[in-house]
Formats: structure tokens, sequence, C-alpha cells
């Protein structure tokens, strides 16, 4: 009886050590982590040059991938930013109508957009993908400041469909009605089908960012 009791006492010592071990080996993971994550935070704040809202319009003749519709949503990617629009259920002419906020330190960093159909008990269709670069944006920025002596509808400047874009037809910069510069993108999808989807570009000054 006594040995047992030993036994016992020595097994759960062991397993005693081995729960404090991996608890300190999680908090040293969590830790690196965090600390990696405000290094990160930290470069993106020195380097922010401002936050490009692009807001998420409509897809228009997107690919059926359930029995005879879509649930489609999209997903913008740049860098390490990852947002998403709502999904919209059982429609191959979605209107999103969503804002997507992204941090702009690299103007020279292409932007993805990629359409999934959202399925609940498997993984999600891709329905297409499309990339659109926003050097040509922050270019206008720079050169028309006095947006004050600039009239509304104004066109900057204009981008033409190319081997090297995923234009649909001509994409314009101009200044609206409100004094802002915008630009209006209608965006081929690759790797599908059919599909297009439209999105709108505007710039917000964020306040300590890098200025032009």
């Amino acid at each position: 009886m006594k040995v047992e009791k030993e036994k016992r006492n020595v097994f759960q010592l062991a397993v005693q050590r081995r729960r404090r071990l991996r608890a300190k080996m999680h908090s040293l993971i969590e830790g690196a982590t965090r600390a990696a994550d405000l290094e990160s935070s930290e470069s993106v704040m020195d380097n922010l040059m401002g936050l490009l809202r692009v807001h998420v319009k409509r897809g228009v003749n997107l690919a059926v991938r359930d029995v005879r519709s879509s649930d489609p949503y999209v997903v913008v990617k740049m860098g390490n930013q990852r947002l998403k629009t709502r999904i919209v259920k059982k429609d191959v002419n979605p209107e999103w109508n969503d804002d997507l906020t992204l941090s702009i330190t690299d103007p020279d960093i292409p932007v993805s957009l990629t359409v999934y159909d959202h399925d609940t008990f498997s993984k999600d269709d891709k329905m297409g993908d499309s990339e659109f670069e926003v050097r040509s944006f922050i270019e206008a920025l720079k050169t028309y400041t006095n947006l004050e002596e600039i009239p509304s509808g104004t066109v900057l400047s204009r981008l033409k469909p190319d081997t090297d874009n995923c234009l649909v037809d001509e994409s314009a910069i101009y200044v609206n009605n409100e004094g802002k510069i915008i630009q209006d993108l209608f965006l081929r999808l690759r790797n599908v089908e059919c599909g297009e989807v439209e999105i709108q570009l505007q710039w917000i000054h964020y306040p300590g960012s890098k200025t032009f």
C-alpha cells in the first residue's frame, strides 16, 4: 500500500510539473505574440500615410455556385490586412454598399479583392478575384492639394483598361460635390467564368499620419 501511495504521489507531481511547464509556455507564446503585434502596430503608425476607404458597391453577373444562385461576399486584402463585406443571400447581382478601411503605409502594395460564396456546411467557394493599385490615386492626392479651388466634378486623372490591370471601363479620379477626391473602379473578376465588382475609393486623412 505504501509503495502504491508513493507511486501515485510521484505521478501527481509529474502531472503538476507538466501543467506548470505548459502554462509557462503558453504565457511565453502569448507574450511574444503581444510584443510582435505591438511592434507591428507601432511600425504601421510610424509609416502611416493615411486611410483608404474602399466602398464595395455591388457585383454584376457573378458566377452561380449553389443550385441556382450564390450567397456572395467580398474579401479585400492588402499586405497583412484582411477585411470582408456582409453576405448577400441568393443573389448573383448583389448590392453590398459596405465601407472597408485600409491603413496605407506603402502605396506600391496592390489591393486584392476576392469574391466567395458562403456555405454553411462546407468550405466557401471562390467566385473569382481581382486586383487594383492605389499609386495613381495617391499621386492625385499629392498633386491636387487645394481642392477648394477645384470645381466639383473636375476629373483629375483617368486610368484606361489594359492587360496590366483588371479594369472593365475607364476609371476616373475626380473631385465630388463634397470637395473630396474619389475614384470609381469597375473590376473584372479573374479565374472564373463571369463576374464584375464595382467599388469606389476615398481618402481619409488621419491625424499624425505622414503628410504628402
